[in-house]
């Protein structure tokens, strides 16, 4: 199976607490998780930061005292997002990546949402990504991603292309009024082109030898921490955690070089920061991998054409998630951002491949 994911069996079992956090009044089911997490907590005690309020997610810090120090977060699953996230498979993504260390711990799991380990220091913006040291420590982060072994030999396969067919079942099936699709035309590609799209581009990248490795899938500034003292970054946010193209990883990362809320692809990294970002990573790919620390400008070159082809499809799932996104009610407000950046998207989408050299 193209998703499966072995937790090690020395991973410490995640429990599954019998509550549901009411995202509109959170404290009181909050309280219940922390009477089996932190049970010499005083309820009175306890304080609660909202971190993110959005729609796929709702993100809650709760602590005691007068500094964040012993937190736990309390992530609230957004409405009907199970149909665009296999919850359990971010289940086992995190208990992997924290028995590699990747990863903070998981405390457990609720009935819409799980508690897991706060991570010290600051999520990161597009200009601090840009910034040489940092981007080394990034590119050394994600070759660890990259180099935990699959079980047993198992050679895995990239699970791309089974999300995107999600995405296009999703979007056939929630089709409704005329006025929806009239909408949803006016913004997006129609869903005929979308599937010879997912055809063309299945073709044109399955034969470039990009190795599949456990991926992060999504790789935004805000999903990275930096930690100034420890001079480290760890990742956060493994919902779309799993094995996939390595080159796809990297590339969907380029692609936030350009910004968030002010997309501006001017910053996409040129072809001398691409290389010293490339070399950095593979020099700790190859080491975890047992295979030395040289890399040649053959491998550099390689990985550098793999990455810039592999960054037009993640463009590509941006689009097939926002069409099925645009067709849950619940939802649409994602779609506000994800379009902001459409214009730019669809250009590089009917680029000839072969233009990377």
């Amino acid at each position: 199976m193209a998703s499966y994911i072995h937790v090690p069996d020395e991973a410490p079992a995640v429990p599954k607490i019998d509550v549901t956090v009411d995202d509109g009044d959170c404290r009181p089911g909050a309280l219940k998780l922390l009477k089996e997490l932190r049970p010499s907590w005083k309820p009175s005690e306890v304080k609660i930061k909202i971190f993110t309020d959005g729609i796929t997610n709702k993100l809650l810090g709760c602590y005691v005292g007068s500094v964040l120090q012993d937190v736990v977060l309390v992530r609230i699953y957004g409405n009907k997002t199970e149909l665009l996230v296999d919850r359990e498979n971010e289940v086992k993504s995190f208990r992997v990546l924290h028995a590699h260390r990747c990863a903070p711990q998981l405390y457990c799991t609720f009935n819409n949402g799980l508690c897991y380990e706060f991570l010290q220091g600051a999520a990161l913006e597009p200009q601090h990504i840009r910034h040489q040291p940092l981007f080394r420590l990034i590119a050394r982060q994600l070759a660890k991603y990259h180099a935990i072994h699959a079980h047993n030999g198992w050679v895995p396969q990239s699970d791309m292309w089974v999300k995107m067919g999600k995405y296009l079942a999703l979007i056939s099936k929630y089709r409704r009024e005329p006025d929806q699709n009239d909408r949803l035309s006016s913004d997006v590609p129609s869903l005929q082109c979308l599937r010879k799209e997912l055809v063309w581009l299945q073709q044109s990248l399955t034969v470039l030898g990009s190795p599949v490795v456990l991926c992060h899938n999504d790789l935004l500034c805000k999903n990275i921490v930096y930690n100034q003292r420890e001079g480290s970054v760890k990742f956060i946010d493994y919902e779309y955690a799993g094995y996939n193209y390595q080159a796809f990883d990297i590339g969907n990362h380029f692609n936030e070089f350009a910004g968030l809320n002010e997309v501006d692809y001017s910053y996409y990294p040129d072809r001398p920061v691409q290389l010293l970002w490339l070399r950095s990573y593979l020099e700790a790919y190859k080491q975890l991998k047992g295979q030395g620390s040289e890399v040649t400008e053959a491998e550099v070159e390689t990985l550098y054409v793999q990455v810039n082809k592999f960054a037009l499809v993640t463009t590509s799932l941006i689009s097939f998630s926002v069409v099925s996104t645009f067709l849950l009610p619940e939802l649409i407000p994602v779609l506000q951002w994800f379009m902001r950046s459409a214009d730019f998207q669809l250009k590089l989408l009917r680029k000839d491949l072969s233009n990377v050299k």
